[in-house]
């Protein structure tokens, strides 16, 4: 082979490349010992790498709270942490067999090791389902297809966290709509109203609820629709929870109650199935007028081919999972939270000074603190931070879902354990607890 030139080759394509005496590169102006620096290297003299705008505009409010905790348990009192929204933490609630199975299986069948097309194997079949990487992705795709920076979107106030992480790190601004407490968390529809502009891009619903354990009624559902509709405004539904609903309620989806409204539904295996470390999520893609028509459709195709998917043999398993987990093991998920959440309820209702809100759904109840008769604390953050250094309970302060004078409670715990937490909620109330005088103006002392 000639010294001067030879011929490698690279995944079977052959280059041709300088070797031997003439293979050094030849100065040139600006380009090592030349004729001294272009504007393009004298441009810069020193590293300056900086974060992206995107990453020093994303933040966790969870985390940000809880960071900033002084959390030092009771050395005398094993911890009990009613704040990690994971059914698996503590090893009571396992998957069915079933769903173990399907996923056996399809490792087994040695047929899904490589990539999937970016969208999910069932986009084979129907261009209105998006596979992602848990419900959290398919939120992500859904507010990156339908705003742009500078838009707002509405997001339920208490609401889960993520929203506004994901909005707010794409420059689009978040405006608050509310629930109400003494309505089981319905939305205030008129304020919800209020908040809609020119710039309005979606509303997202949270049904059930994270962190209030709420569900909507269909009526309470209609008219929300109702305000979608007068406004054209399309809505995110974020329904991981939608069948985990405690009995004698029920859960419509939001697609199959609206007439012209254009949903994109989101959900996943995590809740439902026990699987969150699984990561398989999806959006469903409703639009009865075709008012979303081809273009968005097309974008999340497009925003989908960021990560190539979500993982293969989960979705291998996935159609097995859907088809074959009995009934019996969502009836005894469902029927376990529905005890604890009763249980917690029930406890702490006859807490002075605390005021839990019963759940309908999902893992959670949010428990409001009345604060003037708690005058050593200032805040939820305050109250839940000194119960972990009292009692060793943690619970989350609702300051986290930009609700304050609340915190959330988990109830996902094995029930002898939730007992043991609201036993030691009530004591720390009782020691910190102070009535009303009876002039109704000052706390007796």
């Amino acid at each position: 082979m000639d010294n001067e030139s030879r011929s490698v080759q690279l995944n079977g394509n052959k280059v041709r490349g300088q070797t031997g005496g003439n293979s050094r590169r030849q100065n040139s102006p600006g380009v090592g010992g030349g004729a001294g620096p272009t504007k393009a290297a004298s441009r810069r003299q020193r590293w300056d790498v900086r974060p992206s705008e995107m990453a020093n505009n994303t933040l966790n409010p969870i985390r940000a709270i809880v960071d900033g905790m002084e959390l030092t348990p009771n050395p005398d009192k094993p911890m009990i942490s009613l704040s990690i929204g994971d059914p698996t933490v503590f090893g009571n609630l396992p998957t069915d067999n079933a769903v173990l199975q399907a996923l056996k299986d399809a490792i087994d069948s040695q047929q899904y090791n490589g990539y999937a097309p970016s969208v999910g194997e069932l986009n084979s079949q129907t261009d209105d389902v998006i596979l992602a990487s848990g419900c959290s992705q398919a939120i992500d795709l859904a507010i990156s297809v339908l705003c742009n920076p500078g838009d707002n979107i509405l997001v339920p106030c208490p609401g889960f966290s993520l929203y506004k992480t994901l909005a707010v790190s794409m420059g689009i601004e978040v405006k608050l709509y509310n629930l109400l407490p003494e309505k089981s968390w319905e939305v205030d529809l008129q304020q919800m109203e209020s908040l809609i502009d020119e710039r309005t891009s979606c509303m997202i619903v949270t049904n059930p609820s994270n962190p209030c354990g709420s569900v909507f009624s269909e009526e309470h559902l209609r008219k929300i629709l109702q305000v979608a509709s007068r406004r054209c405004v399309p809505v995110l539904a974020d329904e991981i929870y939608s069948d985990m609903v405690f009995p004698g309620c029920s859960c419509p989806s939001m697609a199959s109650l609206s007439t012209d409204v254009p949903v994109l539904s989101c959900s996943g295996l995590a809740k439902r199935w026990l699987v969150p470390g699984w990561r398989m999520g999806w959006i469903l893609i409703h639009d009865r007028n075709d008012v979303f028509g081809s273009k968005i459709r097309q974008g999340l195709l497009k925003l989908s081919q960021r990560i190539l998917g979500a993982c293969t043999v989960v979705q291998g398993a996935l159609e097995s999972i859907l088809n074959n987990t009995p009934q019996g093991f969502y009836d005894s998920t469902v029927g376990f939270l529905k005890t604890n959440s009763e249980i917690c309820f029930n406890e702490l209702n006859a807490v002075p000074g605390l005021n839990p809100v019963m759940p309908s759904g999902a893992m959670y109840l949010m428990v409001g603190i009345d604060m003037d008769h708690f005058p050593g604390f200032k805040d939820d953050v305050d109250f839940t931070q000194q119960l972990v250094t009292e009692q060793s309970v943690f619970c989350l302060p609702a300051s986290a879902f930009e609700y304050p004078n609340f915190f959330r409670i988990v109830v996902t715990v094995p029930e002898e354990m939730m007992v043991e937490a609201c036993g030691r909620i009530r004591d720390f109330c009782r020691r910190h607890h102070r009535p009303r005088s009876r002039n109704g103006n000052d706390l007796d002392q």
